[in-house]
């Protein structure tokens, strides 16, 4: 049994029972060689995002139901059968002579012929999709996702619309940088010197993409004056149109992108998080990037704060528009977790609210596609403070003629499927004098 192979199971039973999959990853990767560290990565990773398609398949050839399966047993089945069909640096009879082999240490020898056996039938299917993608089944079995979860964006987006957010979530979601103090012409001459390819994210945005998802720190020693950031995460800045010389709370800080994003035009940015962990990567990442931000450890709904120009709340959420990037979230989610989550934002705009100095703006971010979390937060917020009015940015309007990105009512919305990368929604909240 290979180091990766070992790794990839460890980490994969620790995300059923509820671990976020890139603790438990961090956790059990130190010790390997790249090569093993990559393959464990990707073993883990591919497994849990299509956890329900690599079900689909297995259901097909195993005579009775997965869930009367041992959890070890069924977790070994699911990995076997993802190496078999979607790895192809491992052949078929390897994979599946490699996960009886681990059945063996991890369990015992009394299954390994069941799964031998089923593994050999899953072998040879051919595991094509669906020929109408279209249907429930399809999009939650071979899509990958919770029923409960593809029906809800079925209420609210057509079906094709659907499809391609499933098919966004099962992709590999792209890694980008955002330079600061540069020009993103600059910052791609200075990443080609030093051997890093890497290209503009995109017309409408300053971050760039690199190529190779593992480049991230050779980026970083090029270019050390940069942080790493989706596009859509540095729309939410651009959006919040902050003026020059404004002193900007960023609650829930970590880790510290969007304050950091903030602080060439903000005359201070004090950052806080609850959290000390999560605060040391803010710390970390305002050192390397020499950016004078002020960090303070404090729950968002207690803040120690007077007043300031500007407040970011980028709110805990489900994180729905981000599950390529968190395949373990889609599993972990549960749909009375959303009216939860809401309440819980709401609680934080109104501890927020009162820090915003008059004439002041309350900007109010999500990475999720809920609307309960979303504009409905927005106005059940907006109903509590009458003080408050929803005033998006007229520059970043300008900047988005199309209305790619700004709708109708004035919210930032960026659609995963659309913009090919991660999603986000973000409220523009200015406070009456």
């Amino acid at each position: 049994m290979t180091p990766g192979r070992a790794a990839a199971y460890a980490i994969r039973v620790e995300a059923e029972r509820g671990r976020r999959l890139h603790r438990a990853f961090s956790d059990r990767v130190d010790s390997l060689e790249p090569r093993e560290r990559g393959f464990a990565h990707e073993l883990a990773w591919g497994t849990t995002r299509l956890r329900g398609r690599l079900d689909g398949l297995l259901d097909a050839h195993v005579s009775r139901s997965l869930s009367e399966l041992d959890g070890p047993v069924l977790e070994l089945l699911r990995l076997g059968t993802y190496q078999i069909h979607y790895m192809d640096s491992v052949p078929a009879y390897a994979a599946v002579s490699a996960t009886v082999d681990q059945v063996r240490v991890e369990v015992g020898a009394r299954p390994t012929g069941f799964v031998n056996a089923v593994l050999r039938r899953v072998a040879a299917d051919t595991a094509v999709p669906p020929e109408d993608m279209n249907s429930l089944l399809a999009l939650t079995t071979w899509g990958s996702h919770p029923e409960w979860l593809v029906r809800r964006w079925l209420s609210r987006y057509d079906v094709i619309d659907v499809r391609r957010l499933v098919e966004h979530d099962n992709s590999q979601p792209p890694t980008s940088i955002l330079p600061i103090g540069m020009t993103s012409k600059e910052a791609l001459v200075r990443l080609a010197e030093e051997g890093v390819e890497a290209s503009l994210a995109a017309e409408w945005s300053p971050c760039l993409r690199l190529a190779d998802t593992s480049s991230v720190a050779s980026a970083l020693r090029a270019l050390p004056i940069s942080i790493v950031q989706d596009p859509a995460s540095n729309l939410v800045a651009r959006y919040a149109d902050v003026s020059s010389g404004t002193i900007v709370a960023d609650l829930c800080a970590a880790p510290g992108g969007k304050a950091l994003a903030l602080s060439d035009r903000a005359a201070r940015v004090i950052a806080l998080d609850r959290s000390e962990s999560r605060m040391r990567m803010v710390k970390d990442n305002a050192k390397r990037t020499e950016r004078p931000l002020e960090l303070v450890v404090a729950d968002a709904n207690s803040l120690p704060l007077v007043a300031a120009d500007v407040v970011m709340v980028d709110a805990p959420c489900t994180g729905t528009a981000t599950l390529a990037r968190h395949p373990d979230s889609r599993w972990r989610l549960k749909e009375e977790g959303i009216a939860e989550m809401a309440a819980l934002q709401g609680r934080m705009l109104d501890a927020a609210a009162d820090v915003v100095r008059p004439g002041g703006m309350l900007v109010y971010s999500t990475c999720t596609l809920e609307p309960e979390e979303n504009e409905r937060c927005v106005s059940d917020f907006l109903a509590r403070h009458s003080e408050y009015v929803l005033e998006p940015s007229e520059a970043f309007k300008n900047e988005d003629p199309g209305g790619a990105f700004v709708d109708s009512e004035g919210f930032l919305r960026v659609e995963p499927w659309r913009s090919g990368y991660d999603g986000s929604f973000a409220a523009r909240l200015r406070k009456a004098l």
